[in-house]
């Protein structure tokens, strides 16, 4: 798998703000932008914000994905643990990368590193939200909520 990162901004939304306990929201959006035999390109939209309002940052860019149908395809799939996508969890840690060194030259708390992972301490596998659609017979879109508060969902459809 390649991911190549198109476009890094993070803001400094409160500079005098020194708040002991920061946590995340995660939007994002993993789109299927083209298919070849052993070939998916997808693209990927990650928006990050903390409340307190100290931070946000925003990654876009793609991932391709490369080897035999199959596994290309379980690459896709949801992981029944995170209700994440497999590909989506490993685009998140090239974007983590990205993101830890921006916030460290913004002098602003970085994310977790395994902010999509359910399993991580203090937080509650509930306040994940992942959905995951599957649109034209060649696209797929995924759609991730992290610390809404609300329970685990994700479906998954084919057409």
């Amino acid at each position: 798998m390649k991911v190549d990162i198109s476009s890094l901004a993070g803001i400094r939304l409160d500079v005098k703000s020194v708040a002991e306990t920061v946590n995340f929201d995660v939007k994002a959006r993993l789109e299927e932008k083209e298919r070849k035999s052993q070939m998916v390109v997808l693209g990927f939209n990650l928006f990050l914000t903390t409340r307190p309002n100290i931070v946000k940052f925003e990654v876009e860019g793609t991932a391709t994905l490369t080897g035999k149908d199959a596994d290309i395809d379980k690459m896709l799939e949801v992981n029944p643990e995170t209700k994440v996508p497999y590909v989506f969890q490993r685009v998140y840690q090239h974007a983590f990368t990205a993101m830890y060194l921006l916030s460290t030259i913004l002098n602003v708390p970085p994310p977790p590193q395994d902010l999509l992972f359910s399993t991580r301490s203090g937080v509650p596998s509930e306040d994940i939200n992942v959905d995951v659609e599957v649109g034209a017979p060649e696209a797929v879109t995924v759609q991730a909520e992290v610390g809404s508060g609300e329970t685990n969902d994700a479906k998954v459809s084919r057409k």
